[in-house]
């Protein structure tokens, strides 16, 4: 039972769920997922709250109670020192060229470069004795010295920032440490005493901004799969209004006034208007003319006229759909067919392509957050250190060493521990197996690839445009008895020449290139949905359905009868084609499976990878292509919002699922999966969605992307294992002064080696 009205208990978590809303916030100043974990703290402190931060996206998904508002929930935000807003929702009308935001690593790749081109000669001062001359130390300080104060402003505030809410992160020991062995260089120039440490300071730096931009640049790119989905809508629209008069200025054209109203300026006759209004300027039920070639300009009705419909932008529907009065339509579909006038049901937000961007932002919103190895031990590690460094200044004092002893032992600690190499163990190992991949036609995004793969055991494939080439083609040619195939071909090339539908150009094509020039035709007449008529060499012929041929009296002999079957039952699309009488033969047409596609799953099989195939087709078609590449589990006849959800389930069952796919219907279930590819000749939406591009388009390209990961995921847990064995062997010796600050850098500088050296390893993969 409910507690009555006006009555909360602290402890009726049921009231909360029954009374809350969700908001999605972009959250800003992230620099590690440690940060991440501490705004979901933040987040959850809140009574009947429920957060959840993604790094990776940098994005906040929250579940509050009527009793919050958003603003409480960006004011905790805040509070825990990083910046919280709310995005703006997805418009599938506007334009995102027109949209500016700012690049965060722009700035940041400046930085590295200065701090990079500025360290260069700071190192070899410090570390190349022939150049230890006269004043040679005062010209590394004022080289170091930008680098320190300008180039690592981002980490000092990182760390102000941490301090301020008691709390370290691996910002707080890299600017503890360039800072400590600055302030010690200084000390040493200025006292005359001592050796200075500024290589150990401006390396640091460069190599922690250098790994930072390669993250930055990573993750920026979490957010142009929304952005490339948006450009496939419309940017205009036709709209038709009715009983105005003819304008007869183009400022009439300009449609202001309240939403929904349509003005005209004073005119002279009487007529139907079409304006070119933009795509967000429509309202419902405004009618709007689809012209031949155009895209819908948002969800609607058709109610005039008759077409098809190429709706494999977001169905992978590989046959283009008839459509007539009554018929639904869907925003960013193409009219390849007839003239429609169609009205408009749904605009804005609420449109099928603005759903389907919605559910590929959540799908990347509710992705398990990816917590690398090196922040998630900083909450402890960081600490340890700080702490270690304070302990063995004081122990050395408490021993009666001296301030200058005591100091350098603790600075030592400090640089010792600098997580240069941890840093690095990612970044240098992502950027040689991209590299490799690259040259391999398979391109890696980022670290969450490399994390997924280890556990991924089950694929699923998209099958058209993935399995198949998603261009459909000729593939036989059946002529009835007595009858030419030749023949047969040159008819229906001939009359299918002159139509916009799919299958047609297919037929004629095919023709084109068999017998060159085809004849001319006459009388030509297309029938929605059903075929073409015209006369040919003088002869009237028809080419379509079975029901058209019928409605002209041909006949269908039993042999093209059993040839029509056949093809349905494998997939294909049958064209009958008749004239004099009766039906002379078929034409059969299909979306071909790639040349490469069995053996592409056959090699995932070997990795130990369940394929499964998912379309919107239908399941005949589905079950044949599954049969022609070794696939024996088959999810057909899914909508596009359903792909998603079947991911959902597969994982739901306890698998980790990898996505294989090219085309927008296919962008929410790539970021719903644990790992999802796309084929390069995919839409951009399908691609940035994906973790992994397979530049070649294709499928065999999909287990080398697999076997590039694995590896590529091996040898950065062989650096992280390595970079933190030499901290956990180094912070003793460091910490009993047997090892000065200078021989401290150089191991530091050595176990970056290390770690570069065995990332470049991946240069070798086959």
């Amino acid at each position: 039972m409910s507690a009555p009205s006006g009555h909360r208990s602290t402890t009726d978590s049921a009231a909360d769920v029954t009374s809350a809303d969700a908001i999605e916030l972009e959250v800003g100043g992230m620099t590690c997922a440690s940060c991440a974990a501490r705004v979901e703290k933040r987040l959850n402190r809140l009574h009947g709250v429920v957060a959840t931060v993604n790094y990776a996206t940098e994005k906040a998904r929250v579940t509050y109670p009527t009793t919050l508002t958003p603003d409480d929930l960006i004011g905790a935000v805040e509070k825990a020192g990083y910046t919280a807003r709310r995005p703006p929702p997805p418009d599938p009308s506007s334009d995102p060229a027109t949209e500016s935001g700012h690049d965060g690593t722009v700035g940041l790749g400046t930085r590295t470069l200065v701090s990079a081109a500025l360290s260069v000669p700071v190192v070899a001062l410090g570390m190349i004795g022939a150049l230890h001359l006269p004043g040679s130390g005062w010209v590394a300080l004022t080289l170091a010295t930008p680098v320190v104060a300008w180039a690592a402003q981002p980490l000092h505030r990182a760390a102000w920032t941490a301090l301020r809410h008691r709390s370290t992160t691996m910002d707080t020991l890299v600017s503890m440490g360039t800072v400590a062995a600055y302030a010690w260089s200084v000390y040493a120039l200025v006292s005359g005493r001592g050796e200075t440490y500024l290589e150990v300071s401006v390396a640091v730096t460069t190599f922690v901004l250098a790994g930072r931009y390669v993250e930055a640049r990573a993750k920026r790119r979490a957010g142009a799969a929304l952005r490339a989905m948006l450009q496939l809508g419309a940017r205009e629209a036709s709209l038709l209004v009715d009983g105005l008069a003819v304008p007869t200025e183009p400022a009439a054209a300009h449609r202001g006034g309240p939403v929904g109203a349509h003005e005209a300026a004073p005119t002279n006759a009487s007529a139907t208007v079409e304006r070119r209004i933009p795509v967000r300027s429509l309202v419902v039920g405004d009618r709007f003319l689809v012209r031949p070639g155009e895209k819908i300009a948002t969800d609607g009705v058709v109610v005039e006229g008759t077409s098809a419909i190429d709706a494999a932008v977001l169905t992978g529907e590989s046959v283009p759909v008839e459509v007539g009065p009554g018929d639904a339509v869907t925003g960013a579909t193409v009219n390849v067919g007839g003239r429609l006038v169609v009205r408009a049901t749904r605009v804005g937000a609420d449109t099928e392509l603005a759903r389907i961007a919605g559910l590929v932002t959540d799908a990347q919103t509710g992705k398990a957050q990816v917590q690398r190895l090196a922040d998630r031990v900083s909450g402890v590690f960081v600490p340890v250190v700080i702490a270690l460094a304070v302990a063995t200044f004081a122990g050395w004092l408490a021993a009666g060493r001296g301030p200058a002893f005591a100091f350098t032992a603790a600075v030592a600690v400090l640089i010792v521990a600098c997580p240069c190499a941890l840093g690095l163990a990612t970044p240098t190992a992502l950027l040689v197996g991209t590299g490799r991949g690259a040259q391999l036609g398979i391109l890696l995004k980022g670290p969450e690839v490399l994390e997924s793969t280890r556990r991924v055991d089950t694929v699923v494939l998209d099958k058209t445009g993935t399995v198949t080439s998603g261009h459909m083609s000729v593939v036989d040619v059946v002529a009835g008895p007595g009858e030419d195939t030749a023949i047969v071909l040159r008819i229906a090339g001939a009359l299918e020449d002159a139509s916009e539908h799919p299958i047609g150009r297919a037929i004629a094509a095919t023709a084109q290139g068999r017998f060159g020039a085809l004849p001319r035709v006459s009388d030509f007449a297309g029938r929605a949905g059903l075929g073409v008529v015209g006369t040919v060499d003088g002869q009237v012929a028809v080419v379509g359905r079975e029901q058209l041929l019928a409605d002209a009296g041909l006949t269908v002999p039993p042999a093209v009868a059993d040839a029509v079957t056949d093809a349905q039952a494998r997939g294909a699309t049958a064209v009958l084609v008749g004239w004099s009488g009766r039906v002379r033969g078929a034409i059969v047409v299909a979306d071909e499976v790639r040349p490469t596609s069995a053996r592409a799953v056959a090699e995932l099989r070997r990795l130990g990878l369940r394929p499964v195939l998912l379309t919107g087709d239908h399941a005949a078609v589905a079950r044949a292509v599954a049969a022609d590449v070794g696939i024996d589990d088959v999810i057909a006849e899914v909508l596009p919002e359903g792909k998603a959800d079947v991911i959902t389930a597969l994982q739901g069952q306890g698998r980790t699922v990898a996505m294989v796919g090219d085309g927008v219907n296919d962008a929410a279930a790539l970021a719903r999966a644990d790992l999802g590819l796309a084929l390069g000749t995919g839409t951009d939406a399908a691609i940035e969605a994906a973790e992994v591009t397979l530049v070649r388009a294709d499928l065999a390209a999909a287990p080398d992307a697999v076997r590039l990961a694995r590896r590529t995921l091996a040898v950065i847990k062989g650096n992280l294992f390595w970079a933190f064995a030499y901290n956990v062997a180094a912070l003793p010796v460091a910490a009993s002064g047997r090892l000065s600050p200078v021989v401290a850098g150089g191991a530091m500088a050595l176990s970056s080696v290390f770690v570069v050296t065995n990332s470049l390893r991946l240069r070798r993969f086959r």
